[in-house]
């Protein structure tokens, strides 16, 4: 066989180090994830966008006190979660697959994919620790426009 012919659907595979044989199909989950994920972020953003801008006063509504209130609900935590997590790994998941269709050279192509999956997992943790871990008092003396606002909590 030539390289220029393709071997028949049900043939044997080739002894070819970079053809998975065995375990999970790793690229078919990623794959996978990518279209689901990216339909629940379709919502998840929608949704946030609607609450911010089109509920209430809307874009005028947003401020410190907005901010700290939603961040106080135990739903729009969940749902910020949601959406940071999803959209960081799809995003991850995304610049993998670039790397990996374009950059040839094994060291630099690993070097990057861990690179990105290290940023990645660094930015999810500081924004999980920020969406419940806030603390919209935190800092607040007596002499600053929040004060009343602080005591009021």
């Amino acid at each position: 066989m030539t390289a220029d012919t393709l071997a028949a659907p049900r043939s044997p595979q080739s002894r070819d180090p970079h053809i998975r044989k065995k375990g999970p199909n790793l690229e078919k989950w990623g794959w996978l994830y990518m279209r689901i994920s990216g339909v629940v972020l379709v919502v998840l953003i929608f949704g946030h966008l609607f609450s911010n801008l089109m509920v209430g006063d809307g874009i005028h509504a947003l401020d410190w006190g907005f901010v700290a209130g939603k961040l106080a609900n135990p739903f729009w935590q969940v749902w910020d979660i949601l959406m940071l997590w999803l959209a960081l790994i799809h995003g991850a998941n995304g610049m993998r697959t670039i790397v990996n269709d374009y950059v040839t050279g094994e060291t630099v192509r690993k070097t990057l994919v861990w690179a990105i999956f290290v940023a990645a997992g660094l930015l999810i943790v500081l924004g999980t620790l920020v969406v419940f871990a806030f603390d919209p008092c935190n800092g607040v003396t007596t002499d600053s426009a929040f004060w009343e606002a602080c005591q009021a909590l």
